[in-house]
């Protein structure tokens, strides 16, 4: 339709209003015996399809073509003896129902300005046809109602808050283009992700969500109990040490898109609730990973976009394409800070230098100065997809030693839009190196750190069975999905966690 209803937000005294209103128009169809919540109706076809078998009539065009389609009132305007309303269908396509006294009858044409509200959900059937302006539309010799709404729509034509999109998502996905484009766009990724794993041998594997001991990431858990097991257990904060398992049972190749928690900071890139790809290859190392990472990531580009040059929601354009960059952590800090920095530099040196930016640091250990040094002085430069290699070994309980650096692990992450995307390691497999890791980490968590790992004898008992040499991932779907639509997270995930 041409014309736009001008109107600000409702407020909740007119909501209260409205509601009242609307509830009465449901009891008087249900007094004339129509039903305002059908279980059933005779659909024959979608907005889509009519729109695609006839995407250019002339304006007066009449096809013969009867259907029987339904769609949310979006839009109605009404003269003496014609109604006209759009009804958009759950993509956000659209399409005209004209409802003429001369067709309909003058007491169903009265019935339906009497009860139909914008934000009802109509079923209609007709002759598809062309109006005299030229627009789609459906000639309708009947109607029913599908569902009444009870509360008004938002504004069609205005923006919602950020905060309104997140709080209330169907009346985002109704109202907005980008809600639903970027739905979609989550979907196209999860399947080029499961696409791109089967062409590469792997294996989809479920692990559970519920742990009797949290592990397979520095984060601190959610805590809940069960009643069955008169135990306490915990939220998954990763899957990575199930996985494992199943590679020392012999699943060489296996992956899981996992929903992972984390009882920490909510920001524009973290979310207490968020999913994860997690894969572990065997035989494989983390220069492999790396190569099958940027792999799955340009894919998935590929599924959304069509290109590797992808448009942000601002308009942005931003290039995954070519061979990304590799730079290791501590090289990078020397040459952007103008100081040599190693392994070897006394935690005494670092903590002074951090203390002289105005750097903290939670739990002070010589990798996690070193690392955030490193944001400090290198993250903010990184525009292309980069991997970080090389990280303290500290800080990477899990990772196996580098094979020629002392002091430094076999560990990547990867930096896209200026933040983490994926991390990827060779994995620790010598079950008594891992099992001197886990002491370490529970001395951490004595002193205070709440994030460290706790000492897992299951994983242990796993590992002492043999592991062959594996290199291992975890990519954020969520922001994958940000780095591909340029979006935040909150809009990446369809059903965010708000307070």
């Amino acid at each position: 339709m041409t014309e736009e209803i001008e109107a600000a937000e409702p407020t909740a005294e007119e909501i209260s209003e409205q509601m009242r209103v609307r509830l009465g128009k449901r009891a008087r169809l249900i007094e004339r015996g129509a039903d305002a919540y059908p279980v059933a109706l005779p659909i024959t076809t979608t907005i889509g399809e009519v729109r695609a078998r006839h995407p250019d009539l002339e304006p007066g065009a009449e096809t013969g073509e009867s259907v029987g389609l339904a769609g949310r009132v979006v839009f109605r305007r009404d003269t003496g003896k014609l109604s006209f309303v759009s009804l958009q269908a759950g993509d956000g396509q659209r399409i005209q129902a004209m409802l003429s006294a001369a067709v309909v009858g003058e007491g169903s044409l009265e019935d339906f300005k009497d009860v139909v509200d914008l934000g009802d959900h109509l079923f209609v059937h007709g002759e598809v046809v062309s109006s005299r302006r030229g627009e789609l539309s459906v000639m309708v010799d009947e109607w029913q109602l599908a569902a009444k709404a009870l509360r008004p729509l938002p504004n069609m034509y205005k923006e919602l808050s950020e905060e309104s999109r997140v709080r209330s998502r169907y009346l985002d996905l109704i109202v907005r283009e980008q809600a639903r484009e970027t739905v979609r766009a989550r979907a196209a990724v999860s399947a080029s992700l499961r696409a791109t794993f089967a062409a590469n041998g792997y294996l989809e594997v479920e692990t559970p969500m519920l742990q009797v001991q949290h592990g397979g990431a520095s984060a601190r858990p959610f805590v809940t109990r069960s009643n069955a097991f008169d135990t306490e257990l915990y939220l998954r904060i990763a899957p990575e040490l199930f996985l494992k398992r199943a590679v020392v049972g012999g699943l060489e190749r296996v992956f899981e898109i996992n929903r992972n928690f984390r009882n920490e900071g909510a920001d524009s890139t973290h979310s207490p609730e968020f999913v994860m790809i997690e894969a572990y290859e065997a035989y494989a190392d983390y220069g492999r990973m790396a190569d099958l990472t940027q792999e799955l990531v340009q894919d998935a580009a590929l599924a959304v976009s069509g290109s590797l040059t992808v448009t942000w929601a601002d308009g942005t354009e931003y290039d995954l394409g070519g061979r990304w960059d590799r730079i290791r952590m501590y090289e990078s800090l020397s040459a952007a800070s103008g100081r040599e920095v190693g392994p070897e530099t006394p935690f005494e040196e670092l903590a002074a230098w951090a203390a002289e930016l105005g750097i903290e640091v939670r739990h002070p250990i010589h990798g996690k100065y070193v690392e955030e040094l490193w944001e400090h002085f290198v993250k903010p430069d990184l525009v292309r997809p980069t991997f970080v290699m090389d990280f303290p070994v500290d800080t990477s309980p899990l990772v196996r030693d580098h094979r020629s650096t002392p002091g430094v692990v076999e560990k990547w992450d990867l930096y896209t839009r200026g933040f983490e995307l994926a991390t990827g390691y060779s994995e620790l497999v010598d079950p008594v190196i891992q099992r001197e890791r886990f002491v370490e980490q529970a001395r951490l968590a004595g002193r205070g750190d709440d994030e460290a790992m706790r000492l897992d004898e299951e994983f242990l008992r796993a590992l002492e069975h043999g592991m062959p040499p594996t290199g291992g991932i975890g990519v954020g779907l969520d922001r994958l999905l940000m780095a591909i639509t340029g979006l935040g997270i909150r809009e990446t995930i369809l059903f965010p966690l708000v307070k």
